[in-house]
C-alpha cells in the first residue's frame, strides 16, 4: 500500500472521489511531513494549517453529500501551496523580503482563486528570494531553500520553495512563476517537471504591474500528467487580461494531450547560448543522450543556432533592472533590501524612460526574429541549466559582490530567459542524473501557444524513460 505522499495529484483526487481517502487525511499527512521535515529543506515561509484543515473538512462534506463524483471539482482535496510572490487574501505575502514581512493582502491573485475552485487546498506559502529576482532561493526572512537530493545545495529559484516542497514529498504539485527561468530552474535542480506556460495562458490578474511581460505562472509537479491537470485548472481567461490565449475547444483538455502520440517531430537542438557559460560535461552528456532518446522515438533531430542573439542580453538586463526598480518599497525600509536587490534597483533607476522603451522594443524584435528562425521546428532541445546544482552561498560569494552574483547567475542559467522573451512554452524534464545522483533537467521548447503538443512530447519521454521511482532520502522520512 503506497503512502499518501506517494500519490500523484491525479491519483489523490481520484482516491478522494472514490472515498478511499479523505481530503482531511491528505492535508493532515502533508502538514505532518512539513512539520517534521521542512527544517531540512526550507520549503515554506508560512504554514496555513487551520485554514487548510477547514477547507479539507468542507471538501470532505462535499464528497459525502454527492451521488455524482464526476460533478466534484477535478482536484478536490489535493494539497498544494502558493509561491510567496502571489497574493493570498488574509495570508502574509512577504515577497521574500524583510520590507514586506508584515504585508497581508486583502485579495487573491486569479491563479490562487482558480486553484481553489479546482478543489486544491493550499497548506501555505513557499519560499522565494527577494521579489523573485535571483535564480536561487536565499532570503533574509527564512533559511535557504535546498534541494532534497543534497541539502548542502540550493533548490534553485525563484520558485525554490515550491520545488523543494514537491521533491521532498510534502505536496504532489505546487504553483510557481517564471520570469527568466524561475519554474524550470528549480525543476531541474530538484528533479521535477517544471512547465513555463505561454505568455497569456494563465491570468496574472487582478493586479499586474509587470510591464516587461516576461513573467508567467505554472506548475512544478512530479509527473507530466499532473502538470497538465494543473494547467487545465488555471488556464481560464479572466476579464481584463491584456493578451489572453483562447480557451481550448469544448471537450479538449491539456490532460488529454498527454494521451496523444506526438507523431514524428522536427526538433532543433543547440548548446551555444547568447550568454557566456561553460557547460558541465555531465550536462552536455545528458543533452546528447536526450537527443539520442528522441531519435530512438522516431523524431528528427537537427542542429540549429540559438534563436536569440547576444545583442538581446543587454536589453534583457535593462528590462530586468527596471522591473526591480519599479517594485514599490517604503523608502524607510529600503535599507532592509538585500545587496543584490539594491544593486539591480540602482541599475534600473539609472535607466531613462526612452532607454527602457528601446529595450522593450529590442526584445520584441529579437522575439519575432527568434520565433521566425525556429518556425520550421516542432520543438527545440537544450539543457535546462549549464551546471549541476550549486552550493548554498555560491552565488553570493565570499565577498558578497552583487555584480559578481548576477554574473554567476547568468553562467548558471544561460538557456531559460530567452523563452520568457519570446513567450513560448517550455518544460524542464528530469530525464537524467549525474554521477553524484543529482538531477539534470532537459528543456524542450514548443511553438507559441503550443502547450498541448509540448505536453504530448513530454509524456512520450516520461513513458520512455520513467523517473517516478527516483526519490531523495527525505521521501522515506
Amino acid at each position: 500500500m503506497p503512502q499518501l505522499h506517494d500519490l500523484t495529484a491525479l491519483d489523490a483526487a481520484a482516491a478522494v472521489r472514490r472515498r478511499e481517502v479523505s481530503p482531511v487525511e491528505l492535508v493532515e499527512h502533508a502538514l505532518d511531513r512539513i512539520g517534521r521535515l521542512d527544517e531540512q529543506v526550507g520549503a515554506f515561509v508560512t504554514i496555513t494549517a487551520d485554514a487548510a484543515l477547514e477547507q479539507a473538512k468542507a471538501a470532505e462534506r462535499a464528497v459525502l453529500a454527492t451521488d455524482d463524483p464526476a460533478a466534484l471539482p477535478p482536484l478536490l482535496g489535493v494539497p498544494t501551496a502558493i509561491k510567496d510572490l502571489n497574493m493570498t487574501a488574509g495570508v502574509p505575502t512577504k515577497l521574500g523580503s524583510r520590507a514586506y514581512a508584515d504585508w497581508v493582502p486583502a485579495i487573491d491573485d486569479n491563479v490562487v482563486a482558480l486553484l481553489r475552485a479546482a478543489g486544491t487546498i493550499s497548506v501555505g506559502k513557499t519560499a522565494t528570494p527577494e521579489f523573485g529576482l535571483p535564480c536561487y532561493t536565499e532570503s533574509d526572512i527564512g533559511p535557504p531553500a535546498r534541494t532534497p537530493w543534497d541539502t548542502t545545495l540550493l533548490a534553485g529559484g525563484s520558485s525554490g520553495g515550491a520545488g523543494a516542497a514537491v521533491a521532498s514529498g510534502f505536496l504532489p504539485i505546487a504553483q510557481g512563476s517564471d520570469g527568466g527561468g524561475s519554474i524550470r530552474i528549480p525543476a531541474s535542480v530538484c528533479g521535477l517537471v517544471g512547465l513555463k506556460t505561454s505568455r497569456g495562458r494563465v491570468s496574472k490578474g487582478p493586479l499586474d504591474f509587470d510591464s516587461s511581460r516576461l513573467g508567467v505562472l505554472g506548475p512544478l509537479a512530479r509527473t507530466v500528467r499532473d502538470a497538465a491537470a494543473f494547467l487545465d485548472a488555471v488556464a481560464i481567461p479572466q476579464p481584463g487580461d491584456p493578451d489572453p490565449l483562447p480557451a481550448l475547444p469544448a471537450g479538449e483538455t491539456f490532460l488529454h494531450w498527454c494521451d496523444r502520440e506526438p507523431g514524428r517531430l522536427h526538433i532543433g537542438r543547440y548548446l551555444d547560448s547568447p550568454m557566456d557559460s561553460d557547460v558541465d560535461p555531465q550536462v552536455r552528456a545528458a543533452w546528447q543522450r536526450a537527443a539520442v532518446l528522441l531519435e530512438g522515438l522516431g523524431h528528427e533531430i537537427v542542429d540549429v543556432a540559438a534563436p536569440v542573439p547576444r545583442d538581446a542580453v543587454p536589453a534583457f538586463e535593462t528590462v530586468w533592472s527596471v522591473s526591480a526598480a519599479t517594485i514599490p518599497v517604503d523608502p524607510a525600509r529600503e535599507h532592509q533590501l538585500r545587496p543584490l536587490t539594491r544593486y539591480l534597483r540602482e541599475r534600473g533607476r539609472a535607466i531613462s524612460g526612452p532607454q527602457y522603451a528601446n529595450a522593450i522594443g529590442a526584445l520584441n524584435v529579437h522575439s519575432r526574429r527568434g520565433i521566425a528562425a525556429t518556425a520550421q521546428l516542432d520543438a527545440v532541445l537544450t539543457p535546462t541549466l549549464a551546471m549541476l546544482p550549486r552550493p548554498v552561498g555560491w552565488f553570493i560569494g565570499d565577498d558578497g559582490d552583487p555584480a559578481a552574483d548576477f554574473e554567476r547567475q547568468k553562467r548558471f542559467t544561460p538557456y531559460t530567459a530567452m523563452y520568457n522573451t519570446t513567450g513560448q512554452p517550455a518544460v524542464s524534464l528530469p530525464l537524467y542524473q549525474s554521477e553524484e545522483y543529482l538531477p539534470i533537467g532537459i528543456m524542450l521548447v514548443g511553438r507559441p501557444g503550443g502547450e498541448g503538443p509540448l505536453l504530448a512530447l513530454a509524456a512520450q519521454l516520461e513513458a520512455a524513460l520513467p523517473w517516478a521511482d527516483r526519490r531523495p532520502a527525505i521521501w522515506a522520512g
